[in-house]
């Protein structure tokens, strides 16, 4: 850990405009808190967002960043991570953008096990979009366009994951500021592809799933003496639809991250100036 970084040096001089109270503010304060915490900085920090109100968290930090289109974060993560893997690379993004039009992408981001962290800002609702059901609605979470509720259950991110092959799988509350750090900082430290998905409750267009629901109902897996590298275990309460946790609930200790295991180690993002030789002859066969 650098004692000379701080989380405040990851702040940019950019004020969020996320309604007051928002689960984003503590999603984001803790993210910053555990890239400090792991020994980066700003300056070998690339941060993705995708769309929605998580979208704008790269404006928010201070580090390289870039704001894609929707559901499409992590294929560039995973594009930066490869062509440089000096980076830390964190990608952001919620649960519409991460768990519907981004789910192919999220599932073969986790089978590929590029070593990245992706942070999912859970609020269970379409928030930009004024309140919509999302994919982690409850099934009968009522809405302006679905008034009877989703009538479909909620997808259940974590165990996409873990069908997908994930190595690294945790869950943690926004607001528990000490616990979620410590939850992202090992996902950052993890030779691997690891995935939180945050409970980050929206204040304006969720009156279910709100911060005094998740204060009653989380328990912490890890005070009930919870083994995350034991695999049968993670599947048991990834599967157990009455509870609601936050902690590391897998992790595979043997990971290769896809640039070790491939070779890719190397920093590709400078190119020499002119195309490479060849290259012209091939675009005109094509063109």
């Amino acid at each position: 850990m650098s004692s000379e970084i701080r989380f405040t040096d990851f702040k940019s001089d950019k004020q969020p405009t996320w309604c007051p109270g928002c689960g984003d503010f503590g999603t984001m304060n803790g993210m910053m808190k555990a890239l400090a915490n792991t020994g980066n900085d700003p300056d070998n920090t690339f941060v993705v967002a995708g769309i929605g109100c998580s979208g704008k968290i790269g404006t928010y930090m201070h580090s390289y960043a870039l704001h894609g289109v929707h559901g499409r974060a992590l294929p560039v993560g995973a594009g930066v991570k490869l062509a440089n893997p000096d980076l830390e690379v964190m990608v952001a993004g919620g649960d519409g953008d991460g768990y519907s039009i981004g789910s192919g992408h999220f599932i073969h981001a986790v089978r590929r096990n590029v070593d990245m962290t992706y942070v999912v800002m859970d609020n269970r609702i379409y928030g930009l979009t004024k309140g919509q059901a999302s994919p982690t609605s409850r099934e009968d979470f009522e809405t302006s366009t679905t008034p009877e509720g989703p009538q479909q259950p909620p997808v259940n991110p974590m165990a996409l994951a873990l069908a997908s092959g994930a190595t690294f799988i945790a869950q943690s509350f926004s607001t528990d500021a000490q616990r979620h750090a410590e939850i992202v900082e090992k996902a950052i430290e993890h030779d691997g592809f690891g995935f939180v998905n945050v409970f980050s409750p929206c204040v304006t267009f969720n009156d279910v799933d709100t911060y005094d629901y998740f204060r009653d109902s989380l328990v912490d897996l890890a005070e009930e003496g919870h083994d995350p590298t034991d695999y049968d275990a993670a599947k048991d309460a990834i599967l157990d639809a009455d509870k609601e946790f936050q902690g590391v609930v897998w992790q595979d200790e043997s990971s290769v991250s896809y640039g070790e295991k491939h070779g890719v180690t190397e920093n590709m993002s400078e190119v020499d100036e002119g195309a490479p030789e060849g290259a012209m002859d091939l675009v005109r066969e094509f063109y």
